[in-house]
This record gives structure tokens, C-alpha cells and sequence, in this order.
């Protein structure tokens, strides 16, 4: 190795001190490039320095070192004495280093002086005796030529660490996905790219208003979570093929994305975000390794014994895009509230509906309209495990699950979260011995809110999964006689006449706004004279409240009996814009329970929340026993308010076995006319 570093040393002395004029690192290129490849062959390895490489984003490191074909991680030249320390770099230097100090594998030098960083913390330094400008060969010894060799070795050889929690896998994949995300975005520019030829197509059957950025944003998600869950069915993640066979029995969108990348065009395009995710993905662990289907457990779980995937979308969106967060709505529900509200659930169905099996019971079809990472149908499968357990001993939770399986559904419209629920359903299912549904795990990348009557565009054999997906999807909405729809709706106010359509088919129909199901929430509102207040009505939370009423109590599937359970914003218990809202959840139910948690972050009357928003919430339980007539009585709503901390409030919900553990106070009926203000005591606060 000191040969191959004095040869370098030589060229650079030549070129630096040589009379023509040019950029003091330009100097270094060649004879940089030289080095990388010769140190590559002693070590045994083909070594490709790929100039200029830019990270759309990020910025453009010097140098993509490829070894044997594969990304290893990227170099930055710097001017000779400026030195490999970026504690001391100013200006220009110092916000590039702000930018590249989150790559995984990355060497600063400035000739003289080499740094190893990983992440933005320096693993290995290597500094020559001499300045190579003055003295060439002669600055190089033994000692800096071996600890250079160690350097490259350690560079070109890298393997990832693997977390072995799941905030700090967040932490590794946010900023490596916001790098193909930016890739992706990048290349789109160019109306020739194969990716843009993808995306469009892409659209037309997954996301038909989504502009380039959203397709780069859902693209570059759906690759990492794809190589995540193929990793835990057992896949090389560094073989796209073997990927690609993992995935395909039972998940169609991720397979077929990651099979685009086998696209010699998709993967000149994409490749190097994609090379580094695989390798990071690739060194996840093999934990123990349980049930059919080999899936392996690669991340512990917490301090707490909590299931490791519990937050980790929240976790990754935090770091990979804070606002993207919190436009979705992407905060996840506590697991105290879910268990507390699967528990009541249970219980309603065992008392109020008569099924001695509560969600075991055959006839309990259960759906959770905006599914996020899959966290309340794990809860639901908790409670039948558990009370197979109890009641039928430990040979029964196979079954029991299997059965559930097979009648459990979920929606999810962000791509993310849909993967996180795919792979934490199919582990959960894997780790009880129960069996997968043939097609995969009922949860579905669709939008709720579309017409139940949607049918997908036919694009051909490579997208029949996808079309696939939908038409299944769709007769879920259309078809399938839901019993219970539990979950939590996301939150998001829009205008009346906003350009988005917000609500789809609940808020639309299809173009005819006076046909929509919402009609029904708006129309009294109207009638009572109090039109201008219904500005306070158009919110996502609301669509899916009267997408959940209609496919429990009113759609043609109907059973005539059923529970919506939500906790959602609590907007809606009070004042004018709800009325109709109000008098419809009565209309249609037999019962109306709110749990008000309070949570209020604003004004002079605050109290903490369960979830990290300002926004006071409720968990509302609207049951009916059998189909009711136009003509029967209001529901009975009882409601009930939870005080104090946050802590004390998800301990008051971990507590509760059902619904008779809770002290409610009926309500008298609400008048829809005249409205009164709130009054604690006197009134329904719905």
C-alpha cells in the first residue's frame, strides 16, 4: 500500500505545484482515482469511482465509490490544508458537510488527511507526516500508508450495523428514503424518463391526482417498505429478484414495485438511494424465526415488551418528513386507548347485540376504515388470542386467529403505513401458528372515501394484481355486511369549495354534491336556518364518521344490528354546524356512548391530551340491536368525561374491562331548533 499511496502523492505533487492554472482539488481527481483503484485490486476487489454523483436534495459528493458493482458510499475532495476535520470547515464547506453528514458511508480528504464518517461520526483518521504538495512520495511512511489501507478496506468493505430498535431503524431509513424520493423527483423532470413513463401509469391506477411530488414521495416509501417487509419473509434484500419472488404471493403493489426496479432504465435512474437501502436492509438480523411462512423477527422488542413495530411509521415520518406527519394526521393511537376501546367493543357486542363470543364470534366482520400501521385489528386479534386462551386453552388461538383473519379488514390510502400493517399482521398471524389469508392479509392501499362503485382501469398483465386489489377492495365496501367499523379517522379541516374534492364519493358523489350520503349531516343544518356555520362541518373526521354510519347501518350489505367505534376529534358534540350529524348518529342507533378525553390545547381552558396535538378527542360507541324504523325512538346517548394528566387518562383507559366500568350520565334529546350553547348537566354535549 505505501507504493500505491506514494505513486498517488507523486501525481498530485506534479499536478499541484505544475505552472498551468486550475482548481487546487481538481489536481487531486486523478490521481485520487488511480489510488481507489489499485488499493481496490490489492484488496481484491473491482473499485469504480463514479464522478459527481448528485444526491437531488443532499447535494453532489465528489465521488459514488462502487465496489464490485455495488454502491459502497461516496468521497468529498477537499483543497490541500483544508483537512478532513469538519469542526473547523466555514462557509460553503460547512453547510455541505450539514448536508452530507447524514450518508451512511462517506470519506472527506484533502490528500493529506483522510476521515472515515458514518452518519456524522468520524470512525477512522489518517494523516500523512508530510504536506504531499512539497514533498510527494516523500510524505508518505509505513505507519499513514498502513492506517490509509485500513481506511479503504473498512470504506469499500462496509456492512451496515443493524438496529436493533425500531427508532433507531427510523432514524437510518428516513434520510436514505428522502434521498430516493428526491432521486425519483429529480429524474421525473426529464418527460423521457422511464420513471416518468411509470409514474404515469402509476397514477392512473393507484393515484389519479397525485402530482410528481406525491408519486416520488410514495414511490421511493414503497421501495423501502417493500425491501423491509421481503427481509422479514426471509429475502436477500441485495437481490431484487429474490425480492420480487418473496412479495409476490401475497403482496401485490410492493412486488410489482419493487420488479420496476429490475428495469435496467428504472434502476439507472434510481439506483444509488436504492443500492445503499438494500444494503442497510440486507444487514437487518435474523432473530428467532417462528411459525409457517419462516418470517424472521429482526427487531427486539422494547424495554416494555411492546411490539417493536408499535410507532415506527410515526417514528420514520417524524424524521423522513415532519410536515408530511403532520398534514396526514399521522400520529398513532396510544395502545391504551385501542385495548380500552377493542374492550368495549367486545363487551357491546356480548351484551347489547347478544354474542356470547364477542369478536370471536363467526358473524363479527370487522372493518377499520383508516387502517394506519395496523395497530387496532392487532388489538383485535390480541383480544380473541386472549380470550381463545382463557376459554378454550392455548391449542384453540390458532384457529380462533385463522377465522379472524379471514374476516378482518382494513383500508389505507398512504403507502407507509399500509406496508407497516401488511408486515406487522403477517408477523402477528405468523407467531400464533394461525394461517394467512390465501391473497394475503385483508388490508387494502385504497382510498375509503371513493365510490364503492369505482372500477380500476384495466393496464395490462404487469398491473392485474393491482387491478386486482381494487376490484377486492371494492367489493369489501360494496358488499362484504360489516358488523363493526373501529379505528381512528384521520383529522383535517378543508374549505367548502376547496380544489381537492376532500370527502370523494361521501361528500360528492361523483360530481352530485346533493346526492351525497353528507346530505344528510348538511340538510337539517340548512333547514334550522343555519347554513353559515357549516364551514365547521367539511373535515376528514366527519367523512369518515358518515362513511362508517352508511356501511354499517344503511348500505345494502347491512346486517341491521352493528357498532361504529371511533376516537376522533370531539369537535362534533356541540354546536350548530353538527346538528344534523347529531340527529343522524341518532336516527340510525339504538345507543350512543362518548368518552370525552378532553385534550383541549388552546384557549384559557387546557387539559393534556392522549395524543401529541391540541385538537380535544372522544371515543364515541354507536351501536344498534336490529334494523330500526324511520319512526323509532332517538338513541340514548350517555356520556362520560375523563380528567387529568395524560398519564392518569390512558391509565383510567387500561383499566376498563367494559362498558359498565364507566359512570355515564344520560342525555336528554337535543332539539335541532333552536340551538342552545353547551351546558354541563342540561343537554346532550352532542
Amino acid at each position: 500500500m505505501k507504493e500505491i499511496l506514494g505513486q498517488f502523492a507523486d501525481e498530485a505533487h506534479r499536478k499541484l505545484t505544475a505552472a498551468a492554472s486550475g482548481e487546487p482539488e481538481d489536481q487531486l481527481r486523478a490521481p485520487l482515482e488511480t489510488l481507489l483503484t489499485e488499493a481496490g485490486q490489492a484488496f481484491g476487489l473491482q473499485v469504480t469511482p463514479k464522478g459527481e454523483s448528485r444526491l437531488p436534495g443532499i447535494g453532489r459528493p465528489d465521488y459514488a465509490v462502487l465496489v464490485d458493482g455495488v454502491l459502497a458510499g461516496y468521497l468529498e475532495i477537499k483543497e490541500p490544508g483544508k483537512g478532513g476535520n469538519p469542526g473547523r470547515f466555514r462557509g460553503h464547506d460547512r453547510e455541505q458537510w450539514n448536508r452530507f453528514k447524514n450518508l451512511p458511508n462517506l470519506v472527506y480528504t484533502d490528500g493529506n488527511e483522510w476521515a472515515l464518517f458514518r452518519g456524522g461520526e468520524r470512525v477512522r483518521r489518517v494523516r500523512l507526516p508530510d504536506d504531499i504538495e512539497m514533498g510527494g512520495a516523500k510524505a508518505v511512511d509505513e505507519a499513514s500508508a498502513a492506517g490509509l489501507a485500513d481506511l479503504l478496506r473498512d470504506f469499500f468493505l462496509w456492512e451496515p450495523q443493524a438496529p436493533a430498535r425500531g427508532r433507531e431503524l427510523a432514524r437510518l431509513l428516513a434520510p436514505l428514503t428522502r434521498m430516493l424520493r428526491d432521486e425519483v423527483l429529480d429524474a421525473l423532470k426529464d418527460e423521457r424518463s422511464a420513471l416518468q413513463r411509470a409514474a404515469t401509469e402509476w397514477r392512473e391506477l393507484l393515484f389519479p391526482q397525485a402530482d410528481d411530488a406525491k408519486f416520488a414521495d410514495a414511490f421511493a416509501q414503497t421501495v423501502t417498505y417493500g425491501l423491509l417487509l421481503a427481509r422479514a419473509e426471509g429475502a436477500d434484500a441485495r437481490d431484487l429478484r429474490d425480492v420480487y419472488e418473496k412479495l409476490r404471493p401475497h403482496y401485490g403493489l410492493l412486488s410489482r414495485t419493487l420488479e420496476m426496479l429490475t428495469n435496467e432504465a428504472i434502476r439507472e435512474e434510481a439506483g444509488l438511494a436504492v443500492g445503499v437501502l438494500q444494503r442497510v436492509i440486507a444487514a437487518l438480523g435474523d432473530a428467532a424465526v417462528t411459525g409457517p411462512g419462516q418470517r424472521r423477527l429482526f427487531l427486539r422488542a422494547t424495554d416494555a415488551g411492546e411490539d417493536p413495530w408499535l410507532y415506527f411509521y410515526e417514528d420514520f415520518l417524524a424524521e423522513y418528513d415532519a410536515r408530511l406527519r403532520k398534514d396526514a394526521g399521522a400520529y398513532y393511537t396510544p395502545r391504551e386507548v385501542v385495548q380500552a376501546m377493542v374492550r368495549l367493543v367486545d363487551d357491546a357486542l356480548r351484551g347489547a347485540l347478544g354474542m356470547e363470543q364477542g369478536l370471536a364470534s363467526d358473524d363479527a366482520l370487522l372493518l377499520d376504515p383508516a387502517l394506519g400501521t395496523g395497530t387496532f385489528l392487532l388489538g383485535v386479534m390480541d383480544e380473541v388470542a386472549e380470550s381463545a386462551r382463557g376459554r378454550e386453552g392455548p391449542g384453540a388461538v390458532a384457529g380462533r386467529l385463522s377465522d379472524l383473519a379471514r374476516r378482518m379488514f382494513g383500508f389505507e390510502n398512504m403507502v407507509g403505513p399500509y406496508a407497516v400493517a401488511e408486515l406487522r399482521i403477517s408477523q402477528a398471524l405468523a407467531e400464533h401458528g394461525a394461517t394467512t389469508p390465501e391473497e394475503g392479509p385483508n388490508v387494502f392501499l385504497v382510498d375509503t372515501l371513493e365510490s364503492p362503485d369505482a372500477r380500476p382501469p384495466q393496464l395490462g398483465f404487469w398491473y392485474e394484481p393491482l387491478s386486482k386489489q381494487h376490484e377486492r377492495a371494492s367489493r369489501v365496501k360494496k358488499a362484504e355486511p360489516i358488523l363493526i367499523c373501529l379505528g381512528n379517522p384521520p383529522y383535517d379541516r378543508h374549505a367548502k369549495d376547496d380544489d381537492h374534492k376532500a370527502g370523494g364519493w361521501v361528500r360528492h358523489d361523483d360530481g352530485n354534491d346533493e346526492a351525497a350520503i353528507l346530505q344528510s349531516f348538511i340538510q337539517p343544518v340548512k333547514n334550522a336556518r343555519w347554513g353559515v356555520h357549516l364551514k365547521n362541518l367539511y373535515n376528514l373526521y366527519v367523512y369518515f364518521w358518515r362513511w362508517a354510519l352508511w356501511k354499517v347501518f344503511e348500505a345494502e350489505s347491512a346486517q341491521g344490528s352493528g357498532i361504529v367505534c371511533f376516537i376522533s376529534a370531539s369537535s362534533f358534540l356541540a354546536g350548530p354546524a353538527f346538528a344534523g350529524m347529531r340527529a343522524h348518529m341518532r336516527a340510525l342507533c339504538d345507543e350512543v356512548f362518548v368518552l370525552d378525553l378532553g385534550g383541549e390545547g388552546r384557549g384559557a381552558r387546557q387539559s393534556e391530551n392522549v395524543f401529541s396535538i391540541k385538537t380535544p378527542v372522544c371515543i364515541t360507541l354507536a351501536l344498534r340491536r336490529e334494523k330500526k324504523e324511520p319512526d323509532a325512538p332517538p338513541a340514548v346517548v350517555r356520556y362520560a368525561r375523563l380528567e387529568g394528566s395524560r398519564r392518569e387518562k390512558l391509565e383510567r383507559l387500561a383499566s376498563l374491562k367494559g362498558l359498565a366500568d364507566i359512570a355515564w350520565r344520560e342525555c336528554p334529546e337535543e332539539p335541532l331548533a333552536p340551538f342552545r350553547p353547551a351546558g354541563e348537566g342540561d343537554y346532550w354535549r352532542m
